[in-house]
């Protein structure tokens, strides 16, 4: 019997540090919008221009002020205004007086010099430097610092100011990081050009060089102004000096008071969402979804019924919400300008809610006017993140303790009554308010999410359901394929043609992931789909498509989205993740040698990313390059000594390389780290078996029965052992347990038979 080959997953969880203002904005209306300077093509059909706008174009706040005075005034002092400030004197609010901070082994002692302002503190080289601060990053509750660096580099440090207690804090006090690790602040987790530019400045402009490593990002204005928002406003003021009373309204602004709810969550949801970016600059072209796909609903980012989990940010749960539904949207609570709610308290909830139906202990069952009895402690719970910036769950739900006992999520009864457990929670609800007479989304997600046999059910049923809100269905359709994709390409490829692009989108990231082609065709329609996102997903979905084999009818569209493919991976070359999808692409064209340089390019910028060791060891592998491929587990094993999928791949090269001693070394390090794993029992039991040591192979069987007392693997492989060593009743009884368990094998009907005729 040969041993079975297994793809572990190789997850190293590894918490990004994204940065993102916490606030809505909104301002002044002058119409809808147009195609002004953004030269679409008329052939182009669906395809944009690309173009970037010119700083020229953005005047700045100080030109919209001359005639929109209240709004200025109202803006100013905002986030959105301190979003990004030149350090000096005003705008530092941190004590550099000389003043230390020690944490997690690391002190940085913050001081003035020369009326400049400094930190000293560990570098890229795990020494210690003095740095100058260049920019300071937003006011409330926290304010960071920028340093520059070579290359056109920026961090921002680690260490914060609280500005609401007025002292310096971690932002993770409780996560070590050495000084060699890509989520070091002087590296690519706190690395300000592409985890915090784009958001946090008007009309910016990323320009890294992935030959050389280096930044050259620009920016219209420092800070997020009238225009980051509202669009360059150069041909605005043209048209009213020119046409002075005269002057219509002609649709070159974004967010006006003609911009629907939906349309307007989605312009403010570039920089309140957790995101991955597609177009080379944001420039108003399209929408949301031409620019960035954002992250779904999913285990480890969002909890198993979709509240928040890790900084996940407004978007992803506010499209979860009936709220976002029936057509709220975001300045129905927060002020257009000063970024603050519209009301105090209960205030807020009653613009909809009626208060003499809701704000009644009746509703509430909690004493009036206290935390307990106000709407967003019950419906909006939240969580801190960054150190000290607590941001509420926007998908406005009904507390369900009762799920919390099956699937582990938080609600808001235990949230406040820390004393009490989720069983107690899920018992009172019940009392107060009865049972639960509606089906929740969640009902049907979390199982999946926390893979409970046969949740696929569920998930199938939301990816259909056209009344759930799409983020849901398209977290359905990802989750879906923790059961195995290839089980249900027929329901996946009807989804392809579905209304909402962000379901096509995550169906299409799915098909992709089945290492064949014979769905591929499915994708050629969506290289003409009216969203970018989805567009490119479709050609990364083709790339096992030779160009030539394309139909002639497709192959204009397949030419253009190609061009927009590689735009995207040259934009987000500083990532990781894109360098690895960049060699993925060409694992699926068959370009062994540069997917291996894409992985190995990968390492370079994240030189302990073992989820990239990992895969660039399978590829030295499989291109018959042993030495590499062991050195690369080896490493692994060095730097994760508990992982224990590294032994049980490291294993099975050696196997396959007739190194079986080392094999079974290895197999046995794994199975210490994953006791569990049928898969180790069953290939430790068959190495065993080739060195006819018959007593540890069959022990090693046994041991993996008592895990899983019907795996058919180990029975087979326990059976046949049985039958080589001439023990054949106890073949034939492990035999007949397979043929009961599995009647629809012949094979195992034909084993069955041969062990009857050798009794």
């Amino acid at each position: 019997m040969k041993l079975k080959k297994h793809n572990p997953s190789y997850f190293f969880k590894i918490k990004l540090l994204f940065f993102t203002l916490i606030t809505i904005t909104f301002i002044f209306s002058c119409g809808k919008k147009s195609d002004n300077y953004k030269e679409v093509s008329k052939d182009a059909g669906v395809f944009l221009s690309g173009k970037i706008i010119p700083d020229n174009h953005f005047l700045g706040d100080q030109k919209c002020k001359e005639c929109h005075q209240e709004q200025f005034k109202s803006w100013q002092g905002s986030d959105h205004d301190k979003a990004m400030q030149i350090a000096d004197s005003t705008s530092i609010l941190g004590n550099f007086n000389n003043q230390k901070f020690t944490s997690q082994g690391v002190t940085s002692h913050f001081f003035k010099k020369e009326n400049n302002f400094y930190v000293n503190t560990e570098g890229p080289d795990g020494k210690y430097h003095d740095y100058k601060i260049v920019y300071t990053f937003g006011v409330t509750p926290l304010q960071q610092y920028i340093v520059q660096f070579p290359d056109g580099h920026y961090q921002c440090l680690r260490t914060a100011w609280d500005s609401v207690k007025n002292k310096w804090f971690d932002l993770y006090p409780d996560f070590k990081i050495v000084h060699s690790e890509w989520l070091h602040w002087s590296r690519g987790g706190l690395n300000w050009n592409n985890m915090c530019a784009d958001c946090h400045s008007t009309n910016v402009r990323k320009n890294y060089d992935e030959a050389t490593h280096s930044y050259d990002t620009k920016f219209a204005i420092i800070n997020v102004n009238c225009e980051a928002c509202h669009g360059p406003g150069q041909e605005h003021v043209t048209n009213v000096n020119e046409l002075g009373e005269d002057y219509v309204a002609n649709g070159t602004f974004q967010m006006t008071t003609e911009t629907s709810p939906k349309e307007l969550v989605d312009q403010c949801a570039r920089c309140h969402m957790r995101r991955e970016q597609y177009s080379a600059t944001f420039n108003f072209e399209g929408t949301m979804l031409d620019h960035y796909f954002p992250q779904l609903i999913e285990g480890g980012l969002y909890e198993p019924d979709g509240q928040i989990l890790d900084e996940d940010y407004v978007y992803g749960s506010f499209l979860q919400s009936k709220m976002y539904n029936n057509g709220v949207t975001c300045t129905n609570c927060h002020d257009a300008h000063t970024l603050k709610l519209k009301y105090d308290g209960n205030k807020l909830c009653a613009q909809c809610h009626v208060p003499e139906k809701y704000d009644t202990t009746e509703h509430h069952f909690h004493q009036p006017n206290t935390e307990s009895s106000k709407c967003i402690n019950c419906h909006m719970t939240g969580k801190f993140y960054m150190g000290n910036d607590f941001r509420r769950d926007h998908s406005f739900r009904i507390p369900r303790p009762d799920l919390s006992v099956k699937y582990g999520n938080s609600n808001a009864c235990t949230d406040c009554h820390k004393d009490k457990d989720n069983a107690w929670a899920a018992e009172n609800f019940k009392k107060l308010f009865g049972e639960v007479d509606s089906i929740h989304f969640s009902e049907k997600l979390a199982p999946g999410i926390t893979m409970q046999p046969n949740a696929h059910v569920g998930l199938i049923e939301l990816m259909n359901d056209t009344h759930q809100p799409e983020i849901i269905r398209a977290s359905a359709s990802k989750v879906l394929s923790n059961y195995n994709a290839q089980n249900f390409v027929e329901q996946y490829i009807a989804l392809l043609n579905d209304e909402s692009a962000l379901v096509r989108g995550a169906t299409v990231d799915v098909l992709s992931t089945i290492n064949t082609t014979d769905y591929t065709s499915y994708f050629l329609p969506l290289l003409e789909d009216p969203k970018r996102t989805v567009r490119i997903k479709a050609f990364f979905g083709l790339a096992g498509v030779a160009e030539a084999a394309i139909p002639e009818v497709y192959k204009v569209s397949y030419s253009k989205v190609k061009e927009e493919f590689f735009l995207h991976l040259k934009t987000n070359s500083d990532f990781v993740g894109t360098r690895m999808k960049k060699g993925n692409y060409y694992l699926k064209q068959g370009d062994i040698e540069k997917a291996i340089a894409s992985f190995e390019s990968a390492l370079a910028i994240d030189n302990i990313n073992n989820q990239v060791r990992l895969n660039l060891a399978t590829l030295y592998y499989n291109n018959r390059q042993y030495e590499k491929a062991e050195n690369a587990f080896k490493t692994v094993i060095e730097q994760e000594p508990e992982y224990g999928p590294v032994y049980y791949s490291l294993a099975l090269m050696y196997a396959e390389l007739s190194r079986t001693d080392e094999a079974i070394v290895q197999l046995e390090k794994a199975l210490k780290k994953m006791p569990t794993n049928i898969r180790v029992f069953y290939n430790l039991g068959l190495l065993y078996d080739k060195q006819e040591d018959f007593v540890k192979s069959e022990k090693t069987f046994f041991a993996g029965l008592k895990v899983d007392a019907t795996n058919e693997n180990l029975l087979y492989a326990l059976a046949y052992l049985y039958a080589k060593n001439n023990q054949t009743e106890k073949a034939i009884n492990i035999a007949y347990r397979l043929v009961e368990l599995y009647p629809n094998n012949q094979e195992y009907k034909s084993f069955l038979n041969q062990l009857k005729g050798r009794a």
